[in-house]
């Protein structure tokens, strides 16, 4: 018998809204310029800014992400940054069963049914699966989850 799933995507775009939030490491940085067909610093000049030290997509006045379209979602999906590719099993969430919890208030994709232990088996494995380079110092805390995995 197999695991429920405890993700599924609803491509609601609720993940997509907030500042600061899309952290886009080297690998990130360069798939999103190639996609765009754009040199990488002209696409960070046209649509990241830098803070504290990290590099992150800018939002737009209804402070969502730049690429989101309402209606139709993401418009790089493809090339998105693995921080996007990565939600919702950011590490609080694949660690803490109450973030997890927190988390189904906005996310309608997370299966309460499945379960947190579920939740984080699945999401360590997806996350893992993505190659975050753990020792470059861009890559989002978030998606440190290799000590997670045994």
């Amino acid at each position: 018998m197999s695991e429920q799933v405890a993700f599924e995507c609803r491509m609601c775009g609720q993940c997509c809204e907030g500042a600061g939030g899309i952290v886009m490491a080297r690998k990130d940085r360069a798939r999103l310029a190639e996609h765009l067909g754009l040199p990488e610093e002209e696409m960070l000049s046209q649509y990241a800014e830098q803070v504290a030290g990290k590099i992150r997509l800018v939002t737009g006045e209804d402070d969502f992400c730049i690429f989101f379209r309402e209606g139709k979602g993401c418009s790089v999906h493809p090339a998105r940054p693995d921080i996007c590719r990565a939600w919702p099993f950011f590490r609080g969430n694949l660690v803490d069963e109450v973030s997890w919890e927190m988390v189904q208030t906005d996310c309608k994709g997370i299966c309460h049914e499945a379960g947190h232990a579920a939740f984080r088996r699945q999401g360590v494995a997806y996350v893992l699966a993505l190659d975050v380079d753990e020792s470059d110092p861009e890559a989002p805390t978030a998606l440190r989850v290799a000590d997670l995995s045994g």
